[in-house]
């Protein structure tokens, strides 16, 4: 059964040169910097704690990554990238991204991230009142 997308955050940028390989086209680990800042952003503006690091008992770390790449982007290419929490449990966040240029889809992936305390390296349960915040529209 397939799930309709529905991202619930939108962040625009700009592929820049260090995105680039020589011929000016994005190297596939630049796209992960795109993820990253729309995550970043989003943590910020809509849940208002840092990201990924929100205090000294409680981190985001990611876990997996995957990026399935359609068609490239190129220097100076102004791309969308859309966002879409999912659930994984109290302790895991999975974050969908579709990145695209010209309203055409030419990333999409995932990271997943797992809330730890950092001075015991343990996976922890992430606050209800975060996750209330991370997945109201």
């Amino acid at each position: 059964m397939s799930q309709q997308y529905q991202p619930i955050f939108v962040f625009e940028d700009t592929v820049r040169i260090y995105d680039t390989d020589a011929q000016g086209i994005v190297h596939y680990a630049g796209y992960y910097r795109f993820f990253t800042n729309a995550t970043e952003k989003f943590m910020i503006e809509k849940v208002g704690i840092p990201f990924p690091i929100v205090n000294d008992e409680f981190w985001f770390v990611i876990v997996e990554s995957h990026a399935t790449y359609h068609k490239p982007a190129k220097l100076g290419d102004r791309l969308t990238v859309t966002l879409t929490p999912k659930a994984l449990s109290k302790k895991v966040i999975r974050f969908e991204y579709k990145i695209s240029t010209r309203g055409e889809l030419i990333v999409d992936g995932y990271t997943v991230h797992v809330a730890i305390n950092p001075k015991i390296w343990k996976s922890r349960e992430i606050p209800d009142e975060i996750l209330n915040k991370i997945f109201t529209p």
